[in-house]
């Protein structure tokens, strides 16, 4: 079933008109191409969020009400609040028959729990591409693309041109370009032993004094050497430094 947004002519253009639109439960909106002119658009806040959260709005042939006029449109953009769950502004394109398009199209993953990878070798599956690139006429656009994961094992990738398409729709991709769409991997599980060799690991190196933090000697051992002692101490002299006055004395005697 095709969905019917309804709209309304905008006849105001500007920053100031537009805020006060939104303040009202309006959003301003455009749509585009085709042989007609752009025209500017109001629509009702709350309808339009809803949709928004449809995946089927964002990749469906929508049909476009303003004023009792009806036109085939493709959502094109969309901008939203910063923070509010409030849209902003949204565009439209027109689409032709005869003319092919390219759109965005989901992907819905399908027999992952009948895998090899997953059911035997005790893998998950890593889903790498969410949505499709694709090309075709309005009338052969898909809600969604499937995607079959029941032969693939832990190791191996699936391919976007391994995908079975549906007939009319054309993949968009370069001459070489073969991205992955989704494999199948084995988690990385830590023990409990490992866990409790990690936490031992880091108390012990928490424990090693550094060079700053050197021990305090024990009771009737001496510092070690170049160490401070406790503040107001005079540092112990070195070995040979009591000599040398004595040396002196017995000199000025014999004299």
């Amino acid at each position: 079933m095709a969905i019917e947004i309804t709209a309304r002519e905008r006849k105001t253009q500007g920053t100031g008109p537009a805020r006060r639109m939104r303040r009202v439960g309006r959003v301003p909106g455009v749509v585009y191409g085709g042989d007609k002119s752009p025209v500017n658009l109001e629509l009702d806040q709350k309808d339009l969020y809803l949709n928004l959260r449809n995946e089927k709005f964002h990749a469906s042939i929508l049909t476009l009400d303003i004023g009792g006029a009806k036109e085939q449109v493709l959502l094109r953009s969309v901008s939203m609040h910063p923070f509010r769950p409030q849209v902003q502004h949204i565009d439209f394109q027109r689409v032709s028959k005869d003319r092919k398009i390219h759109m965005k199209v989901p992907l819905h993953f399908v027999n992952a729990e009948k895998s090899p990878g997953v059911k035997e070798q005790g893998g998950v599956v890593n889903h790498v591409l969410n949505e499709l690139d694709i090309v075709c006429f309005p009338d052969d656009l898909p809600e969604f693309v499937e995607v079959d994961l029941g032969g693939l094992a832990v190791g191996k990738s699936l391919h976007v041109r391994e995908l079975s398409l549906p007939k009319g729709v054309e993949l968009s991709l370069h001459k070489d370009e073969d991205p992955v769409v989704a494999t199948v991997v084995v988690p990385a599980l830590i023990t409990e032993e490992e866990e409790a060799a990690q936490a031992a690991a880091a108390v012990a190196a928490a424990d090693v004094p550094t060079t700053e933090q050197a021990a305090a000697p024990k009771e009737g051992e001496a510092p070690a050497e170049g160490a401070a002692g406790k503040p107001g101490e005079k540092a112990a002299p070195k070995a040979g430094a009591e000599k040398a006055p004595a040396e002196k004395a017995d000199k000025k005697d014999k004299k």
